[in-house]
């Protein structure tokens, strides 16, 4: 890694970078350029608004306009023009975002996600064997991507980044408008429907309004499912919305009620298997992944002037289906699949003061209390046919194993940031978090287990199974208290350049296994379920430069981070009955650079760049880790070593029209999609064990625009890549590696009153 040192530290004489957002042309006007420098892009990553340059931390600003001309609906689009990020996506409703690393998979089942999710104050991110919603990114204000632990204002489980999406507010001073339509072809002949539409009204002019948006997306699939015989089988169908109501009785007061909801129910899953084709899969039943919430979120401001008291609560409710095949265990030897239906209900509060702008001291302090219960059925099934075919009797229907569980997750946590103005050009910032967090799971009573996997396995015909009763059962309560801390220390050695040290740290909430010391009905040679994993946590370094130079034709940002890794949670599974586990192994490093730049020559032209260098790999492991989990020493982590994006723009103008062509080029080079060995035989290699490719996505839009209508034609795609995006790291799938979407072009049209 001394070659990517060497690197940074001559490109630390160079100027560095913010964010791309398109200009327009700057025939137009000075001032719709300045919009794009990162001096006037302000952010509220540091729960304050801040110019992005000031902003000791690595973060990426995307703004609605520049989102809807790219076509940018979910967390792909924000992956493939954000340095450091990977987006480990399966299927619609599985979303992973590995930042800088901090992963050994892109499923992560059992575990909390690395990476935070928010919508607004809403944290939405959750375990990788749930479904986890692709929300909706049309009217928000802006999605801001830090990268790097981020646990002293966004908690636990913002370990290794965050994503914040921000939904606009109403403007109770004017009505306003608008609607954005999306028609496309994927793969020739796969219509896709995406229709937007926002309205804002005031009700009391300067004090009360409402803003209400809808969504409605009919997508057609393109990959076919042999066992089922539908052909375009991942189809979906998502539908939701927002309604925002505030209140600004003066202008020191404002009180809002937000209501979301938002239901995506994809048809089918779209991983595939390569040995059938390349967009074909299998299994006897669809797999559904489909997911829907409703939050409701208040939120109270009040400007008492010394500082701004801030309050917001939110419930929420999220319903999810998880309903998959696993006969790909057994070979596809016999029916064997799970139902999993389950059902969130989440309280979060939070209160936090901020301090008012001016003097030398910045300061922020708050509480956190969050509080999650997950219930799910599981229910395991044959196929009646099978069961017949055998004369297996003894199960009241095909299910062979069927119980009820619930969970119960707190954190409940006291924050604070504190910053020093020595001068206008040199600032320290420092902030702690204290945390205490609990999570324990339950079994209720009332179901019941079977020898059916034994009984097919060994081929039993005309039998009567063996059915047991569940016995209700608690399980192992798990708790922990951590500290996390930051520091900073940034230095401005000119108006338009801002460089900065920090150091940070971070943890995720332990874990509980719902089935510890359960013993496999398969082999009672292969491994107990242990209790848990607790806490891992990481340290991170990180040096950075923000700048605009050559009379602001140049923007950069360069990030250098080193980052310490211990304790990793890893999701291990039981060979036999493939069974899935959290524990804990030793350590690993993940470091390297980032770039963004910004290049604007004059004339309607304009160059954006971002990438990001890396090397991580496992440094520290025991004989009895590497034998539980598969892992090895020096293996690389589920990153690749480098990715990165080059955009080119040029804006023109067509008679009294306004134009632009863009196109994009995003590398992505491959990556171990999972850890190397079969858990509990070690040196065994997993049969599973792939890597992803490395791939190239081209995509390209041309647009015209006048007053308030807008018309974009696109191409995602372009080339028809069929590159491997993801590898399932579990055996229990026949179909397991998921592709870029095929060729899709098309053309939107938006609308603002």
């Amino acid at each position: 890694m001394a070659s990517v040192y060497a690197i940074s530290i001559a490109i630390l004489g160079a100027p560095a970078f913010a964010q791309q957002v398109s200009p327009a042309d700057e025939a137009t006007s000075d001032s719709t350029v300045d919009e794009a420098r990162q001096d006037t892009i302000i952010v509220t990553a540091t729960r304050r608004e801040q110019s992005l340059q000031d902003v000791p931390l690595a973060v990426t600003a995307f703004q609605q306009e520049a989102m809807s001309e790219k076509g940018i609906v979910s967390y792909d689009g924000l992956a493939r023009e954000t340095p450091g990020i990977v987006l480990n996506q399966p299927t619609a409703n599985f979303n992973t975002i590995t930042t800088r690393g901090i992963a050994t998979n892109g499923y992560g089942a059992n575990l909390q996600a690395a990476t935070a999710i928010y919508i607004n104050e809403l944290p939405i991110s959750s375990n990788g064997n749930s479904t986890i919603l692709d929300p909706t990114l049309f009217d928000v204000e802006r999605v801001e991507v830090l990268r790097g632990p981020q646990g002293t204002l966004f908690g636990a489980n913002s370990l290794s980044g965050a994503v914040r999406i921000l939904t606009k507010k109403p403007n109770p001073n004017k009505f306003e408008a608008s609607t954005l339509v999306d028609f496309g072809l994927t793969d020739g002949d796969a219509l896709r429907q995406r229709y937007n539409g926002m309205v804002n009204v005031p009700l009391v002019s300067d004090e009360l309004a409402l803003r209400v948006v809808g969504f409605y997306r009919d997508e057609d699939g393109w990959v076919d499912n042999l066992g089922t015989g539908i052909k375009g089988a991942n189809s979906l169908k998502a539908v939701g919305g927002r309604a925002h109501l505030l209140w600004e009785p003066t202008s020191k007061f404002d009180i809002g009620l937000l209501i979301i909801r938002e239901d995506n129910e994809p048809a089918d899953s779209s991983l595939t298997n390569p040995d059938r084709g390349d967009f074909i899969r299998y299994t006897d039943r669809p797999d559904l992944f489909q997911s829907d919430m409703t939050s409701y979120n208040l939120t109270a401001n009040w400007d008492m002037d010394f500082a701004t008291l801030t309050t917001s609560s939110n419930y929420s409710k999220i319903d999810g289906k998880f309903i998959v095949d696993l006969a790909g265990t057994f070979g596809g030897g016999i029916p064997f699949a799970l139902d999993a239906v389950g059902h969130d209900e989440n309280f979060v509060q939070e209160v936090r003061l901020s301090s008012a702008d001016g003097g030398n001291w910045d300061w922020i302090v708050g509480g956190f209390y969050f509080n999650k219960r997950r219930d799910i059925d599981y229910d395991y099934r044959s196929s009646q046919e099978f069961l017949d075919t055998r004369g297996l009797t003894g199960l009241p229907d095909e299910y062979y194993y069927r119980f009820k569980g619930y969970f119960d997750a707190i954190e409940s946590a006291a924050f604070g940031e504190l910053t020093y103005h020595f001068s206008d050009k040199l600032w320290a910032t420092g902030g702690l978090r204290y945390t205490e967090t609990s999570v324990q799971s339950h079994t209720l009573g009332g179901g019941y287990n079977s020898n059916y996997l034994t009984a097919a396995l060994l081929g039993f015909t005309n039998t009567a199974l063996t059915v047991t009763p569940v016995v209700a059962a608690d399980g192992l309560k798990v708790e922990a208290d951590n500290v996390s801390y930051k520091g900073s220390l940034s230095y401005k050695p000119m108006d338009n350049l801002t460089t900065y040290a920090s150091v940070s740290t971070g943890f995720r909430s332990p874990v509980a296994n719902a089935r510890a010391g359960l013993a496999s009905g398969v082999d009672p040679n292969d491994i107990i379920i242990p209790n848990g994993a607790d806490s891992d946590k990481l340290t991170s370094y990180e040096v950075g430069m923000k700048g605009a130079f050559f009379d602001r034709k140049l923007t950069a940002n360069l990030a250098a981070y080193y980052i310490n890794w211990e304790d990793i949670q890893v999701q291990a599974n039981r060979l036999s009955d493939q069974a899935q586990f959290a524990t804990n192994i030793g350590k690993a490093v993940s470091q390297g650079i980032e770039f963004e730049l910004g290049y604007y020559p004059g004339n309607g032209f304009s160059i954006f760049a971002n990438g990001s260098l890396s090397d991580t790999e496992i440094t520290d492991l025991t004989d009895e880790e590497a034998a539980i989990s598969g892992a090895e020493e020096g293996l690389q982590l589920a990153m690749p070593d480098f990715q990165g994006a080059l955009t080119a723009r040029y804006d023109f103008t067509i008679s009294d029209k306004d134009a632009f062509v863009t196109a994009t080029a995003a590398y992505v080079g491959d990556f171990p999609a999972m850890l190397p060995n079969v858990p509990g035989q070690p040196g065994v290699p997993a049969a599973t064990f792939d890597y992803t490719d490395a791939y190239t996505v081209v995509n390209a839009q041309a647009g015209i625009s006048k007053d308030d209508w807008k018309v974009i034609a696109y191409v995602e795609n372009l080339f028809d890549d069929k590159s491997i995006t993801y590898v399932h790291p579990e055996g229990f799938l026949d179909s397991r590696y998921a592709r870029l979407r095929p060729l899709t072009v098309g053309v939107r049209l938006s609308y603002e009153y």
